[in-house]
This record gives C-alpha cells, structure tokens and sequence, in this order.
C-alpha cells in the first residue's frame, strides 16, 4: 500500500525536498499561510496542537480528489503514509494516543463505564507546569461526559483521566475558545481539537472534512503562535475505515518541516505522544515510543 501512496503524492509533486535548512525566524504579520512549512532548523517548540479526523485509511484520504487541502497541505508541509491505529473501536485508540496503551479498552462507553487512572499526556503537561486544552467542536459545555448531538464524548478523551477532574472543567472546553485563545495570545503548551462527527469526517464524508480544515487550520496557521516559528500541528485520524489493517494518514505542519516530505516509516499512534513529550521537553515517563523517529523523518 505504501509504495501506492507514494506513486500518488510522486505524481501530486509531493517528493520529499532536501538542501540546507534556513535558520529560523518568525513569520512577518499577514504573512503567506501557503507556506506554512520552510525548512527551518528545529528546536523552539513551545505549543503543539493535535486535530484528531475519524475513520478513514491512508488509500482514502491520500490524493482524495474530494480532499483537495489536504492534498495541497501535502505539498506544502509533510505527510506520513504508513501511520497506524491500534485498535478498534474509537474509544482505545484516543485513549492510547494520549497515554500509550489502551488500559484494555475496548468498545466506545462513556466515562461512566471507564474509570482510566495513570498518566496521561494532559498530566504530564500539568505536572511540567505547562497548561493544556481541549477544544471540543458541538460540545454543549465544559467537559462534557455524555453524547449531545454532533459532539461524542468518546472523542473526547481527557473526560476518562479520572487525574483530571479538578481541572476538566476548565481546560476541557467548547471550540470556539480556540480563536478566543489565539486571539488572545493564549494558546496552550498542548492543544487537542476535536471536530464533530461531521467535519471529522465521521458522519459527513472526507469532502466535508477536508472543507472544514480548510477554514479552520488557517486561522491557527495565521496566529502569531504560528507566526513566531514555536508552533507544531499534527492531523491525525484515530483508525482507519477497516480496510487496510489500521492505516491511516498524518500529516505534519511545522516551521522547521521542509515542503513535501513523505515518510513511509511504520509508526503508531506512541510515536506521536512520545514525539509530543520530546517536543515540548515533558519530564515523566509515559509509554510512548517511536518520537525520535517522527521527528527526524519530519525535521523537527
């Protein structure tokens, strides 16, 4: 399948690019999100944001021609096609991305029926004294544990950490506090997005999905988070559609990632944790793997 994908991208002009990175610097104001990736050297990073799309495989999404920004950001910034999830349904591998395991997972309940102690990525932000959001889209109020709606509290993994009911309330929030904070110049050390079950691409199809970024990851891209060169995002999907043994898309936006890097290297969802810690130099021991590897593959 990789080698398929790489043909797409190959023909799309998404071949990986070399040469000798610039020194960093931040964006000018108004300056031109359609090159959000420059090669920049790494180093720097203060703020990563994960936005987590739903139930679509690699060979999906990857050249998609209903997924045209998603193709374009592909050309502009990196992608990794041989990306895993580690598990079936939803719930254990939003659980796993944030913490490293399942904790033996294995269906979609509510927070009620999942009582999830230990570590998670949002705890060990807290406890390195750095702050942490969720930004849940169609979510009624703060941290919500039921469904209502577009909203699925299973998307919403920080409500299962039972470590983090002091704080849900607050760091736990409905979407539209993300432009708030970016606005504001408060954008956290550690951003988790989740749109709703249709601009993830859930309910409503890749097309609506890739619509959705298309608005919304500018406005991030524009900020001067973004701007100042300190910013990472990661668009990530949670599983794939049952097809193609649990491969899915990521695709990496920062300023140091050169324009149209492609990795075919394995990874699964511990690599983007692991690379999250490193990034952002978190101390305590989650169980992530695989970050130094999606690091150097994306020159981060």
């Amino acid at each position: 399948m990789v080698p398929v994908l790489l043909a797409i991208l190959a023909l799309l002009g998404c071949a990986g690019s070399g040469g000798k990175a610039s020194a960093p610097r931040a964006l000018a104001a108004g300056a031109d999100t359609s090159t959000p990736c420059r090669g920049a050297n790494p180093g720097g990073i203060q703020h990563v944001i994960w936005v987590l799309m739903e139930n679509k495989s690699s060979s999906k999404v990857v050249g998609n021609p209903s997924a045209p920004y998603l193709g374009s950001l592909a050309q502009r910034c990196g992608l990794a096609t041989n990306d895993h999830g580690v598990s079936h349904p939803s719930l254990p591998n939003y659980i796993a991305l944030t913490s490293g395991s399942t904790h033996g997972i294995a269906d979609d309940r509510n927070p009620s029926a999942h009582h999830v102690a230990g570590p998670s990525i949002f705890s060990q932000v807290a406890d390195n004294h750095r702050s942490w959001r969720s930004y849940e889209e169609s979510m009624p109020g703060t941290c919500r544990r039921t469904n209502s709606g577009n909203y699925a509290v299973r998307h919403n993994p920080a409500t299962y950490y039972t470590g983090l009911n002091p704080t849900c309330s607050s760091a736990d929030v409905p979407y539209p506090q993300l432009s708030k904070d970016l606005s504001a110049s408060q954008l956290p050390a550690f951003s988790f997005v989740t749109p709703n079950l249709c601009n993830d691409m859930h309910d409503c199809g890749i097309g609506a999905g890739d619509t959705w970024l298309s608005r919304e990851l500018p406005k991030i891209l524009n900020s001067s988070a973004y701007r100042s060169g300190t910013t990472a995002v990661f668009i990530a999907w949670d599983e794939d559609d049952h097809t193609s043994g649990n491969q899915i898309p990521l695709y990496v936006v920062a300023p140091s990632v050169r324009p149209g890097t492609v990795s075919g290297t394995s990874f699964q969802h511990p690599a983007l944790l692991d690379a999250t810690g490193q990034m952002l130099g978190l101390s305590g021991a989650l169980s992530g793997h695989g970050g130094s590897a999606l690091r150097s593959a994306f020159h981060l």
